[in-house]
């Protein structure tokens, strides 16, 4: 299947098996899950949730700091 990860930060789509978890996409497309928050259709998910078709996902960047 394939998932689209867009937001400011991030623009990139990866081909992965069914069954996989938004933060093992996350890690194949490159993004350091610690680092984003992805939202879908304004709702943030877990990075535990599991993805079963092709989706569009917007992935946020966290900033902290001083």
């Amino acid at each position: 299947m394939h998932i689209t990860f867009h937001g400011r930060d991030h623009n990139c789509t990866v081909e992965v098996e069914n069954g996989q978890t938004i933060r093992q996409t996350l890690e194949v497309a490159g993004i350091l899950p610690s680092t984003v928050v992805v939202s879908y259709d304004d709702r943030i998910l877990p990075h535990s949730t599991v993805l079963n078709s092709d989706i569009n996902l917007l992935v946020t960047t966290v900033s902290s700091g001083g």
